[in-house]
């Protein structure tokens, strides 16, 4: 066989840089300009909401480019990774949150709901039986950087919302029952860390952000109940 007469394969296509595909962490990056410029004004609620909706929708980093091309940080420290804050501790300092509940949210064969403007203690004790507890910290007021909300959900659901700008831990199980916590990192290194332990017998606990919700100027609020 003649090699020469052989045709010869095509290149394979080189993507643009753009098509490539997008990571959960640069979806993280894109949010987190997007929560900045809710928080600075720069977009409307409603703005906000939507784009982080096509955040979350975008396959490629070309789809995630246009939803942030008009706000300031998205051509400096978000894209470029460096200097972000280090993830918050999985647990919290030891001895820093009592064993003692600061409140108890109990509900047996009922409802129990925690929301609206309300001061965060260090340890909250939620216990659903054959009931619902609702726990909304997306308007609360945080006096304490490090938050311990403790659930117990038998045959019964614990759903916790809290703001976008905060951190969010979660250690726990659940027996034929969901225990489900979605792990969320603040930009701010001083951000306030919710941390939710707990069980679900036949139950369920959640516990996420609430989309659009920031705690508004969180330095102020931090340095006036910690003294600084």
């Amino acid at each position: 066989m003649d090699l020469e007469k052989r045709p010869s394969q095509p290149a394979p296509a080189v993507d643009e840089p753009g098509s490539l595909r997008a990571s959960d962490a640069d979806r993280d990056r894109t949010a987190d300009i997007l929560r900045e410029a809710l928080a600075e004004g720069r977009l409307t609620a409603e703005e906000h909401g939507e784009r982080i909706d096509g955040v979350y929708r975008a396959k490629t980093v070309a789809e995630l480019e246009p939803l942030v091309r008009d706000l300031p940080s998205a051509h400096g420290q978000a894209h470029a990774g460096a200097g972000a804050p280090d993830p918050a501790p999985a647990r919290p300092s030891p001895g820093l949150v009592p064993p003692v509940a600061d409140e108890n949210l109990v509900a047996v064969l009922s409802s129990s709901v925690r929301k609206g403007r309300w001061r965060v203690g260090r340890r909250t004790h939620a216990y659903a039986i054959f009931g619902s507890v609702e726990i909304d910290l997306s308007e609360a007021i945080f006096e304490q950087r490090q938050v311990v909300i403790k659930a117990v959900a038998i045959f019964g659901s614990v759903d916790i919302r809290v703001p976008e700008n905060v951190s969010l831990r979660g250690s726990g199980t659940g027996i034929v029952g969901n225990f489900e916590v979605d792990t969320l990192d603040s930009p701010d290194q001083d951000a306030p860390v919710v941390y939710v332990d707990g069980m679900a017998v036949l139950g369920s606990i959640e516990a996420r952000p609430k989309r659009g919700k920031l705690i508004k100027d969180l330095h102020q609020q931090l340095r006036k109940h910690l003294g600084r």
